[in-house]
């Protein structure tokens, strides 16, 4: 893990995002006084899991109901 100024940070910020993108992790310090680590969000995709809030949560049989007039005419419909 690597610590770096915010000046350079700026600087090499494109090499620095990739560097995070293959897996290095950054830290940029204000000064000497580490402020903030870079790192890379990853892949989200194939992360849900169907049926993971089963139990959790409950719908009632009024949510399938048509929305009143009123709330219609205050979405513009």
């Amino acid at each position: 893990m690597e610590t770096i100024t915010i000046h350079k940070a700026k600087t090499e910020l494109s090499r620095l995002i990739e560097r995070a993108c293959r897996g290095e992790e950054i830290v940029i310090a204000r000064g000497k006084k580490p402020v903030v680590r870079l790192v890379a969000i990853g892949d989200k995709s194939g992360q849900r899991k169907p049926g993971a809030w089963k139990g959790k949560i409950e719908i009632g049989p009024e949510f399938f109901e048509p929305l009143p007039k009123e709330e219609l005419d205050a979405w513009g419909q």
